[in-house]
């Protein structure tokens, strides 16, 4: 049989090791697909960069829609990032009746709605394994491995650069800011780090793996999103003494009100192996009714790694290019038309457990009132810390863990604890979960 061409549409971290996958291991690939696959083309910005892949026998553009319309090309990898040309480029290949391969996260989270009808019209696959998580089949393993389950709940630490900050803080005592700038030496924090500490990275994966999960459409727009800049050395050390780690989760739970979507920094009790994922590795909790918990681990970016996801969908495009578009794998684990659009809960409806800081003036009668506000607002605690005055300060730091509420009763409390005369500054909150 005749080999199955390849283009690959930017040759940078992802698309060098994909490419390298794909040249080292090419006749254990063919062994596993059945036919040989080679790339035979690919686009750049910059012909003259010097790339970590070979290219000798590669073709090499500057124009994208050159390997677009080369009607010898079956498979296309869309592997440059971002979401205006990527997305031009995504459907004029779906158009021209190419399968797709990416690793574009924002894409799928912000478009895939689309994208997937547009591949299902015109009878081609878009795969996506390596849009989240990198190198961890996640996408695999929920979509087919555990098909059979219901899925009741997922948690994730899906960016490398929010954990290697908060393993830095925890490990070494460094504070967020000194952590962030050595993230941005190495590499794992763009100059603008927005998308990485603020959530939004872990949002679009979050999205992904919610649909796939519980069958509801994509939608990015819906998911609470918010970062650890906030997070001190402070609350890390007195989350560690309380026996608990702050990790930056994307969290999707399926209740009988609807999807919780939310990506947070969160404490889980430091037993828990999750809790335990350190540096710049991924990990995910996924529970079903039938398996149980499972934890899935890696790396969760670099060039090979993620070039391994890759060439793991060409693989999977391959053994399904002789097989009826209606009899393969759906792109969102579901059929197209059993797609259920279930409600996704507002922040405020979620309900969940809490560890508040907050520094307070140092006299009689303060935690009573602290104490009262929240049993006003049927606000359960679980454990209270109160610290000493730091030297040369007046305020003490008090710490509480409190059972699970729901969010408006904890804003509602927060208010009106922040409004009394002895409290100073704003409380720090930061939601718990046990993942038992």
């Amino acid at each position: 049989m005749k080999p199955i061409k390849v283009g690959v549409l930017g040759l940078g971290t992802v698309g060098g090791g994909a490419v390298n996958v794909l040249t080292r291991n090419a006749k254990e690939i063919a062994r596993r697909a059945g036919r040989d696959i080679v790339v035979t083309h690919a686009s750049a910005k910059d012909l003259n960069k010097a790339r970590i892949c070979d290219t000798t026998d590669i073709v090499l553009t500057t124009d994208s829609f050159e390997i677009i319309n080369n009607p010898e090309i079956e498979i296309i990898l869309e592997l440059m990032g971002g979401t205006t040309q990527a997305k031009e480029l995504v459907f004029a290949a779906i158009e021209n009746g190419k399968h797709v391969v990416t690793a574009n996260k924002a894409l799928i989270a912000l478009y895939g709605n689309e994208i997937f009808a547009k591949a299902s019209e015109k009878g081609v696959i878009v795969a996506f394994e390596a849009a989240v998580a990198g190198g961890i089949p996640i996408i695999k393993a929920i979509r087919e491995g555990l098909s059979g389950n219901q899925i009741e709940w997922l948690a994730g630490i899906i960016n490398g650069t929010g954990n290697f900050i908060l393993t830095e803080m925890r490990d070494k005592g460094r504070d967020f800011a000194d952590v962030l700038a050595e993230a941005q030496a190495l590499g794992y924090a763009e100059a603008d780090p927005t998308f990485d500490v603020e959530g939004i990275d872990a949002g679009h994966k979050l999205t992904i793996l919610a649909a796939i999960a519980f069958g509801i459409p994509l939608q990015f727009s819906k998911v609470y999103t918010e970062g650890i800049t906030q997070i001190t050395r402070a609350d890390v050390n007195y989350a560690e003494e309380l026996g608990y780690r702050i990790k930056h989760l994307g969290i999707a739970r399926k209740t009988q009100k609807g999807i919780e979507l939310r990506v947070h920094p969160t404490l889980i009790p430091h037993r828990r192996l999750i809790a335990n994922v350190n540096g710049v590795m991924n990990a995910v909790l996924v529970k079903g009714d039938a398996v149980g918990a499972t934890l899935y681990y890696g790396a969760g970016a670099g060039a090979e790694p993620t070039g391994s996801a890759v060439v793991a969908d060409v693989i999977d495009v391959v053994r399904a290019l002789t097989s009826d578009p209606e009899n393969r794998v759906p792109h969102l684990a579901f059929q197209p038309n059993a797609i259920v659009d279930i409600p996704v809960l507002a922040a405020e409806d979620i309900k969940t457990a809490y560890y508040l800081r907050l520094n307070a003036e140092d006299k009689p009668g303060v935690l009573a009132d602290v104490t009262k506000i929240l049993a006003d607002q049927n606000i359960s605690i679980e454990a209270i810390i109160q610290k000493e005055p730091l030297k040369g300060e007046t305020s003490l730091p008090i710490i509480m863990l409190t059972q699970q509420t729901l969010e408006k009763e904890m804003n509602a409390a927060i208010a009106k604890m922040e409004a009394l005369s002895t409290i100073i500054g704003k409380i720090t909150r930061i939601r718990m979960e046990t993942l038992g």
